[in-house]
């Protein structure tokens, strides 16, 4: 890649240049890998029809700070797509953050993820890494205007924690409040004066399912294998049953001071998202099996407007996954029409005007665990699943308007889908979590198809042949 070439330099160009450093040195070699690293081969060659690779087997606890025998490639090209990937971390059991949570830096040019040893930042120009905070800790967010990491830390009581923030310039860190028992913030609003949160009230409990008390069992397959319970079905179910009372709050950064925004909720509130450019908007979802909920709502930070997003007018048909757009007005979810059915789509919401588009996609070639939209709203990616094993690129196509008659209907379009990655060798209990780079010119992903999990990225455009 040609630096000189690059429209933005002021963002990710360094990175590509750096990246472009590692590969012309011969940092990665295929045939010295394979020899040295039988257990853990590239990816499969395997054809777009073949059957999806059997996943990777969890590494036991006795053995899970082990590191391999022989790390991982630090780039190729995928066989079967002809984009290239890169290996962005180092450490066995990092990733990336979950799809909809903003990693990046203000300027695009650093990337936070979390380590066994705590949270550490990529700087995507030298592609080296430091760690910023000491585990045990939780990422919240990267805020969109500063460069400041929101995150929380437990206490000698498990069931409380504490809110933190620390400067990514400076490494300072910042005790912001001591929670309330049993709460956790996971959102910090686009002016960085509130964060929400929910708490299980008083000793309600469900024997551990989601339920955040100290028994709740763990969801890693290893201590370097990171993923979601074998059992997270059964889990939900027993979860969304226990009507468990719960409050939404939002949290003064400055004072600590608390407002309720919803009390004595017996639904399951989950998946809390500040708005990225209106502080006052809050998306939060009613956890459970999609079909047994009305699940994505937005609120006022006042408490008032509490509205559903999306109503089902279809037995099975399900709504989730749902995301901000960088607009800050463009709410975008996966909508299944129904569950199980043959038609899926992306849809989306404005708020400020009430327009809503679906594009619709293949439920069986082209479904993903989660999708995610570029930073101008023109492309989405996905990150597969067992049906379909591939990092996607979609471009989206509207179906032009012809003079319908009618008021308030639903743009119309579809996907076109492009293959990046082939993840055959993913155990889809660690979910990729997509994300695109703020200059768009990369796609984030985690994997675990060398057996431990890393952070990825593969170019958007196809690699250049030698």
């Amino acid at each position: 890649m040609n630096p000189a070439k690059i429209s933005r330099p002021a963002r990710l160009a360094a990175w590509a240049a750096a990246l472009s450093v590692l590969i012309s040195a011969g940092s990665f070699c295929p045939t010295a890998y394979a020899q040295t690293a039988a257990a853990t081969t590239a990816p499969t060659t395997t054809s777009a029809t073949a059957a999806p690779t059997t996943a990777p087997a969890a590494t036991t606890a006795s053995t899970a700070t082990t590191p391999p025998a022989a790390e991982p490639p630090t780039s190729w090209i995928d066989p079967d797509t002809g984009h290239r990937v890169i290996r962005l971390t180092k450490e066995p059991g990092s990733d990336s953050f979950y799809f909809n949570v903003n990693g990046y830096t203000p300027d695009g040019k650093r990337m936070v993820y979390t380590t066994p040893e705590g949270i550490s930042i990529l700087d995507l120009t030298t592609l080296e890494a430091k760690p910023v905070v000491k585990g045990p800790a939780k990422p919240i967010i990267v805020a969109t205007h500063t460069p400041t990491l929101y995150y929380s830390k437990p206490t000698a009581d498990p069931y409380f924690s504490t809110l933190w923030s620390v400067n990514l310039d400076t490494g300072v860190s910042r005790k912001i409040a001591d929670l309330p028992r049993r709460a956790s913030v996971v959102t910090i609003n686009a002016d960085e004066t509130l964060g929400a949160g929910t708490f299980i009230e008083g000793n309600a409990t469900d024997g551990g399912a989601y339920d955040g008390t100290p028994q709740q069992p763990a969801s890693r397959m290893s201590f370097t294998n990171l993923g979601e319970p074998a059992n997270k079905g059964q889990m939900m179910a027993q979860r969304l049953a226990a009507k468990l009372p719960m409050t939404m709050f939002t949290l003064n950064l400055k004072t600590g001071n608390l407002t309720t925004l919803l009390e004595h909720s017996t639904d399951w509130l989950n998946h809390l998202q500040f708005s990225p450019t209106d502080p006052t908007l809050l998306l939060y979802c009613h956890e459970g099996d999609w079909q047994m909920v009305d699940r994505i709502w937005t609120i006022r930070t006042d408490g008032t407007h509490n509205e559903l997003v999306h109503k089902r007018t279809m037995v099975m048909e399900i709504a989730g996954h749902e995301w901000w757009g960088a607009d800050g007005q463009t709410l975008y979810y996966q909508l299944h029409f129904p569950r199980g059915g043959r038609v899926s789509f992306i849809a989306s919401y404005n708020v400020a005007t009430g327009a809503r588009t679906w594009l619709q996609y293949d439920a069986d070639s082209q479904s993903s665990i989660h999708d995610n939209s570029s930073p101008d709203g023109q492309l989405f990616c996905g990150d597969g699943d067992n049906k379909s094993p591939w990092i996607f690129l979609f471009r989206p196509v509207l179906v032009r308007d012809r003079g319908t008659l009618g008021t308030n209907l639903i743009q119309g379009g579809y996907l076109e889908s492009e293959r990046l990655v082939n993840m055959s060798k993913q155990n889809y209990r660690l979910e990729p979590n997509p994300s695109f780079t703020p200059d768009q010119k990369f796609i984030v992903f985690r994997s675990n198809m060398f057996g431990p999990d890393y952070a990825f990225a593969v170019e958007v455009a196809k690699a250049k042949t030698p």
